[in-house]
């Protein structure tokens, strides 16, 4: 009797271990039928409406794709923490969203500073992000594994702006820019790319972030009588500091780069104030529909939240969304982060006419950059 009792214990301690390990090496995040994945985005404070504007891009994707049976049989969760633009909530959200809702990867961060903080959190619990709404070369150089951008650098765009400004006989160039990883990136970017044509600023200064404190700013780049003024601050300082420089009889030029949101610029200045304001963006413009994304996008959102408008972030979302369910789908039904990271890294990712493609040397999907201007009715024109 003593035998036959020994073998069913030692049958079931093996039975015990194999279902311990089979519980252990599953990815967290990941169960027969869902993958879960984390956001860190503004939905509050001055920058509220550019989180909520991606995080509803996301989710019509996601809706969209479930609705379709999700991806490999899984439907996809997001889990979106408010860091209201503040580094150290988008840190505490990071953790959060790795040690508490065990997210299988991160997607759609956004800002440099809360990013590049984020990112160490990220980088040694190996959990990838892809999409941050950044073009911060901090965060592109060195690569970093598991960081994916899918948008182009402030560099590029920088460079975009300058060359066009130079190209009409444009030379006096100041800067308006941000006191944080965002605004001294694009401050690096406009000056590299003046060096180009053998320019320097005329004038740099700038304004603390979530702060419209404007006036020090105003003052430093009137004495300068600047053509142009490129200004890498968000919607509110930037309205601000337009409004005041008007004021001041000052009437440059001003052009701004991506993260400005075309659409929340306007709501603030007003159409009239706005005209005339140049944009650079790094989306497909989301009121046509000659890209076959965009199309996708319009249907979708409509489907997701018919009352909302269209948007450049709303764009980004969407795309970010497409890109993960297509990494993940592509990495087949045995998930796992590396597999997810590696899969990123072979090949190129054709999302509709807009294309994303990495390699394990380079991590900036696109140096895709449109210029744009604001008309009379305050509309993108491009």
């Amino acid at each position: 009797m003593r035998q036959p009792l020994l073998k069913s214990l030692v049958a079931g301690l093996l039975a015990c271990c194999t279902l311990t390990g089979t519980a252990q090496a599953a990815e967290p995040g990941i169960t027969d039928t869902t993958i879960t994945l984390g956001m860190s985005s503004p939905f509050s404070g001055p920058n509220g409406a550019y989180g909520k504007e991606m995080k509803e891009g996301a989710l019509a994707y996601f809706n969209q794709i479930n609705n379709a049976g999700g991806v490999n049989g899984k439907k996809i969760e997001l889990v979106a923490l408010d860091d209201g633009y503040e580094t150290d909530k988008a840190v505490a959200n990071t953790q959060k969203l790795i040690n508490e809702h065990k997210v299988f990867a991160l997607m759609a961060f956004y800002g440099s500073s809360p990013t590049t903080e984020s990112m160490k959190v990220f980088s040694e619990a190996k959990v990838p992000l892809i999409g941050t709404i950044s073009g911060s070369n901090a965060l592109r150089n060195p690569v970093n594994r598991y960081m994916f951008h899918l948008r182009a650098s402030y560099a590029d765009e920088t460079e975009s702006i300058v060359d066009h400004l130079v190209g009409l006989g444009v030379t006096q160039i100041a800067v308006f820019y941000q006191n944080d990883g965002f605004g001294k990136s694009g401050l690096d970017g406009v000056t590299a790319a003046l060096a180009k044509h053998k320019l320097k600023p005329v004038a740099a200064a700038s304004v603390e972030r979530n702060s419209l404190q404007v006036e020090g700013a105003v003052s430093q780049i009137a004495k300068a009588n600047a053509q142009a003024v490129i200004m890498v601050t968000l919607y509110k300082p930037t309205a601000e500091f337009v409004r005041q420089m008007r004021k001041a009889g000052q009437m440059p030029q001003f052009s701004t780069l991506s993260p400005i949101g075309a659409d929340l610029l306007v709501a603030e200045l007003g159409a009239k104030e706005a005209h005339g304001i140049g944009i650079s963006q790094v989306m497909p413009y989301p009121w046509n529909d000659t890209t076959p994304v965009v199309r996708e996008y319009q249907k979708a959102l409509q489907a997701f939240a018919k009352q909302s408008p269209y948007s450049y972030y709303g764009v980004e979302g969407y795309l970010t969304a497409k890109l993960m369910a297509e990494a993940l789908k592509r990495s087949g039904k045995e998930l796992t982060r590396e597999k997810l990271v590696s899969t990123l890294e072979s090949g190129p990712f054709d999302l509709g006419g807009f294309k994303i493609n990495y390699t394990p040397t380079s991590h900036n999907g696109s140096r895709f950059v449109d210029l744009t201007v604001l008309s009379r009715e305050g509309k993108v024109l491009h």
